[in-house]
Formats: C-alpha cells, sequence, structure tokens
C-alpha cells in the first residue's frame, strides 16, 4: 500500500507483533509475604537505616500508649523528636500528636497545647489542620471550662460546614457551659452583696439584657463608693439597692442561659437536617447511628422553652445553605494545600465571628420581634 493511503486507526503498536514470552511448565511458584512476629519492635533490633530504627522506635511508643504506660511512651516519641531529619514531615508529625497526647494524660495541659498549637500553625493543607484541631479539641474537652473547646469545634466547623457530628458536639460543648454560667453568676451575686453596704448602683442605667434577653448583656454598671457614714445612716436604702443588684444579676443571668440554649438548640436542628439528608444514602450501622442520633436530637429539643415559631425560623436559617449539591461537594472535596498563611484565612478568628455568620440572623430576628412585643404593650397599658 502506497504512503498516504493508510486508513484512520491502521496503525499498530509494535509490541503487537512480538513473540509472547513462552510459558513455564509447572505450578507458579507461591508468594511469600515477609512474616513479622507480635511485638517483633520490641526485639534489639540494629538497623543500618536510620528511618527503620526510627521507626521501630515510634513503634514502641505506640505499643506502650496502648498499655497504659504514658510516661514510657513520651520517653519514647521524645527521643525519636529529637533525631528525625527536618525533611521527614509526616513522622514528625505523628510523634509531635503521640507526644501531646502522653502529655494530657499525665496532667501536663499546658506543654499539650504547646504543642497542638505549633501543629496547627504549621498545617500547610486541610487534612493536617483538621487533625491539629482534633487534638486541640481533645485536650480542652478533659478540662473543666469548655469555652476553649467551642471555639475548637467552631474552627472545625468553618473548615467542614457539612459535618453533622461536629454540629452535635458544639451543641453538647454550649450545653456544658450552662453550669459554669450559673456559677459565675452565683459567685457575681455574692460579691455583689459583700459590697453592697460600700457601693451604689444606678438604677437608671439601662440593662441590655433587659429589652432583648437574646443580646449579650454588658457588665453590670458599678457607680461610685459611698462614705462609710453615709452607708449607716441609709441601711433601707442599701437593702433596696442589694435587691437591685440581686434583680440585676438574675436577669443578666437569664439572658446569658437564654442565648446559650438558643445556639445549641440551633447547631442541634442543623445536625438533624445533616443527618436527614445524609440518612438516604446510608444503611446498615451506618443508618442506625443516623436515626438513633435523630431520636435524642428530638428529646433534647423538648427540654427548650422555644415556641413552635421559633423553631421554625431556627429551621428555615440553618438550612439555607444545605443543598444535595453542596454535601456532595463537601464529602468528596480535595484536600487543600494552599500554604498556612492561607490556609489560616479558612479558619475562623473568633467565636464572635463565628456566632455572627451562623445566629446573628436568629437573634436580630427574636430581637426584633421582642421590641415590637413590649412596644405594644406599653400602647395597650396607656
Amino acid at each position: 500500500m502506497e504512503t498516504g493511503s493508510w486508513l484512520l486507526g491502521g496503525e499498530f503498536e509494535d509490541s503487537v507483533f512480538e513473540e509472547g514470552r513462552e510459558r513455564r511448565s509447572g505450578p507458579p511458584a507461591s508468594y511469600r509475604a515477609k512474616l513479622c512476629e507480635p511485638q517483633w519492635f520490641y526485639e534489639e533490633t540494629e538497623s543500618s537505616d536510620d528511618v527503620e530504627a526510627l521507626t521501630i522506635k515510634k513503634f514502641r511508643g505506640d505499643l506502650a500508649y496502648r498499655r497504659q504506660d504514658y510516661q514510657k511512651a513520651l520517653q519514647e516519641y521524645s527521643s525519636i523528636s529529637e533525631k528525625l531529619p527536618p525533611t521527614n514531615f509526616a513522622m514528625k508529625r505523628d510523634v509531635q500528636e503521640g507526644q501531646a497526647r502522653c502529655l494530657v494524660r499525665l496532667g501536663r495541659h499546658a506543654e499539650a497545647l504547646e504543642i497542638a498549637a505549633n501543629l496547627e500553625t504549621r498545617a500547610t493543607n486541610t487534612d493536617h489542620l483538621t487533625t491539629a484541631l482534633h487534638l486541640q479539641l481533645a485536650i480542652w474537652s478533659g478540662r473543666p471550662n469548655s469555652g476553649d473547646a467551642v471555639l475548637c469545634l467552631q474552627k472545625l466547623i468553618s473548615l467542614h460546614p457539612f459535618n453533622p457530628w461536629n454540629w452535635g458536639r458544639l451543641a453538647e460543648a454550649y450545653l456544658d457551659l450552662e453550669p459554669d454560667l450559673s456559677a459565675s453568676f452565683a459567685s457575681s451575686l455574692t460579691q455583689n452583696g459583700r459590697t453592697s453596704s460600700d457601693r451604689t448602683m444606678n438604677s437608671s442605667s439601662p440593662h441590655s439584657g433587659k429589652d432583648c434577653l437574646l443580646c449579650h448583656p454588658e457588665t453590670l454598671p458599678e457607680s461610685s463608693v459611698s462614705s462609710m457614714e453615709t452607708s449607716s445612716h441609709n441601711k433601707p436604702w442599701n437593702e433596696n439597692a442589694l435587691t437591685s443588684i440581686r434583680g440585676s444579676v438574675a436577669e443578666e443571668r437569664e439572658a446569658v442561659l437564654l442565648d446559650t440554649q438558643l445556639k445549641a438548640c440551633a447547631s442541634l436542628v442543623r445536625t438533624r437536617l445533616l443527618l436527614q439528608l445524609s440518612q438516604s444514602q446510608q444503611t446498615s450501622f451506618a443508618l442506625e447511628r443516623n436515626l438513633r442520633t435523630q431520636e435524642e436530637i428530638e428529646d433534647k429539643m423538648k427540654g427548650f422553652s422555644f415556641q413552635e415559631d421559633t423553631l421554625l425560623l431556627i429551621t428555615e436559617v440553618m438550612g439555607e445553605d444545605i443543598v444535595p449539591e453542596k454535601i456532595k461537594d463537601e464529602v468528596h472535596s480535595e484536600v487543600k494545600c494552599v500554604g498556612s498563611a492561607a490556609l489560616s484565612a479558612l479558619v475562623i478568628a473568633s467565636s464572635k465571628e463565628f456566632e455572627d455568620k451562623w445566629f446573628g440572623k436568629i437573634k436580630d430576628h427574636l430581637c426584633s420581634f421582642e421590641h415590637q412585643f413590649h412596644t405594644q404593650i406599653q400602647i395597650s397599658s396607656s
């Protein structure tokens, strides 16, 4: 056939015309995998490969941690950290996380938080940052004041806004704040009671939580200190001032607790919405866990005193961005490698920024409704 007369697709690879390899007679040789005895790394193994030697020590640290021998595990991890080359980032992160978890178990929370903060700062992709935040959450969750755990969960949600389990844990963290808030206000009330004979309250000052319980109240105002002689001659007046202080503290406590319950309720509502959306794609134990969690949310929602129209508003606001396409993109999203500086921009900087974004619209609407309600009462009474 002349040049140029080849048909389209008529060219073949040279390998097509090569003779095939001759088959060997008899059964094929069996594959022999390398067998490692249990805890093989605990033997005195001398290796010329530095990386292999460090890996063996890490395995020893992991086993010690599993056996709850946290001091020994910390020693193994620390000896590795000093010898790791600066280019071995993967093992460096694993070892530092192991050190932090050992320090938590040993009660050295400050050192553990320092390591976790360093991992967060040095994270270069979303997976590394998520791991660092989960580590911080594990550290804060074991401490009495869970306010920092709330911020940690808010950062995780800013990275993964369609993860229902983070929203559920955030609701629990908000509810865990209630005993701390009650104790704080009780301490404030006691302190104000002790100093009431020396202090007066400016009763004309408006209280920010009085007109709108869902807005953050400001600190209670304090008037100037009156003299001892004036206080001794105005004992009935001081008793009235103490009553006023107690009333204001109780009102402030009610406002803050109601605000906390609102945020917990909204977080639970979003958790339920996300679980309902993913329910059709789940089976077996995953579906069972989903349905069981939804039932638990229903039980917790009964403990709130919000009316039906308020719950409908919360459901509408917390579900505005929930569409199947976004959920699919979240599940199959690629790891973002953007560098430390750009990565920090993906995470909220403060609780206020997070709460303004997710709960601000709800609180604004309810505050506006409450102001209208008080105005109607004043008009009708006049």
